[in-house]
C-alpha cells in the first residue's frame, strides 16, 4: 500500500519485485530453511558499500545537500535514518546536529524516584541524582537534550491529539527559550501548525528498574535518526537503514524496509566492527507467530 502511494515513477515489474521481496522478508521466506534467524543477502542496488566514515555516508545518502536544506520542513518530513538501538540513533543524531550551523542549547532534566511507587525501602535513598541522570529507556527523553534552530524532533508522548500533537509526531524547532520550545509540525494532519512545547513529568510505561523514575524534561527526541521500533506508522520517501549491528527482534527488519514508498528511496548500510562493508544481515522471523493467524 505504501509503494502505491509513491510519486516516484517505477515500472510495474520493479514495483512487484520489490513488494514481493519486502513480503518475503516479513514472512521469513528468504534463506530457508531457518529456525527464526537467517542471514539474508541485500540486493546490491540498495546497498551503500563505498565509504570511509559510515555515519557520514548514511547521512549524505539520506540527506543529500544537507547544509542547504536543513531548515526546510518539506525536505525533512519525507526522510529519516533508521537504526536498531538507541545508542546508534544517538550517535547519528549527534553527528548530524554537529554539522548544522547555529548556536546550540542544552536542556537538562530533573530526575527523581517516585517514593509513592516504592515499598518505603531505604536503599532507594542511596540512588544519587547523577546515577538517575544516566538512565535511559524506550519512550523516555534523555537527561541532556541538545538542540539548534532547524532540528527535527519527535514527540514521545501524547500532548493534544485534537491538535495533532501525538506520540510519534515529527516537528522542526523554530525557537529556543529557557523553559519552552517553539516547534512547527511536519508530519500528520496539522502540518505547518506551530506550538509551544513545555517540560513535563515522564516515567517509562514499563520500568526496567525496581523503582519508578520520574524525569521532568521536554517529551522529545532528535529525529534525524530514529529507532526502527519508533518508526512504526511512518511513511517516508527516503529511508537510510543503518545496521552496524544486526536486528534482534521479530519483524524488525521488515518494519524498517517497509517504511519507504519506493525501491529507489531505500538505501542500506551494513558494516562490521572494523567498519568493513557487508552485504548480508540477520532477519528475525519466528514463524510460529503466523501459525494461528
Amino acid at each position: 500500500m505504501r509503494l502505491l502511494q509513491s510519486t516516484t515513477p517505477s515500472s510495474s515489474t520493479e514495483l512487484e519485485e520489490f513488494s514481493n521481496w519486502i513480503l518475503d522478508v516479513g514472512d521469513g521466506k528468504l534463506a530457508e530453511p531457518n529456525d527464526g534467524y537467517a542471514d539474508i543477502d541485500i540486493p546490491k542496488d540498495m546497498l551503500i558499500s563505498n565509504f570511509d566514515e559510515p555515519i557520514k555516508a548514511i547521512i549524505d545518502s539520506t540527506y543529500p545537500n544537507f547544509l542547504q536544506n536543513y531548515k526546510d520542513p518539506q525536505y525533512l518530513q519525507c526522510r529519516a535514518i533508521l537504526a536498531g538501538t538507541l545508542e546508534t540513533v544517538d550517535v547519528v543524531n549527534c553527528y548530524a546536529l554537529d554539522m548544522i550551523p547555529g548556536d546550540e542549547k542544552i536542556f537538562l532534566s530533573s530526575d527523581s524516584v517516585d517514593q509513592m511507587d516504592t515499598d518505603a525501602c531505604d536503599s532507594f535513598d542511596a540512588l544519587t541524582t547523577e546515577f538517575l541522570n544516566t538512565l535511559t529507556a524506550s519512550g523516555l527523553p534523555q537527561h541532556s537534550i541538545r538542540l539548534k534552530v532547524g532540528t527535527p524532533i519527535m514527540l514521545l508522548r501524547n500532548i493534544d491529539q485534537s491538535e495533532g500533537l501525538c506520540n510519534g509526531t515529527r516537528l522542526i524547532v523554530t525557537k529556543l527559550a529557557d523553559h519552552v520550545i517553539e516547534a512547527r509540525i511536519i508530519s500528520g494532519k496539522n502540518i505547518g501548525s506551530s506550538f509551544y512545547l513545555p517540560r513535563m513529568d515522564i516515567s517509562p510505561t514499563q520500568s526496567p528498574w525496581p523503582f519508578k523514575l520520574t524525569r521532568r524534561q521536554f517529551p522529545i527526541i532528535v529525529s534525524y535518526a530514529m529507532t526502527i521500533n519508533k518508526s512504526q506508522g511512518q511513511s517516508l520517501d527516503y529511508v537510510g537503514l543503518y545496521l552496524p549491528r544486526n536486528v534482534f527482534s521479530h519483524g524488525q527488519l521488515y518494519v524498517a524496509i517497509s517504511r519507504v514508498k519506493s525501491k529507489n528511496g531505500l538505501k542500506i548500510l551494513i558494516h562490521d566492527k572494523d567498519n568493513e562493508a557487508a552485504d548480508t544481515t540477520t532477519n528475525v522471523v519466528f514463524k510460529e507467530v503466523f501459525e494461528n493467524v
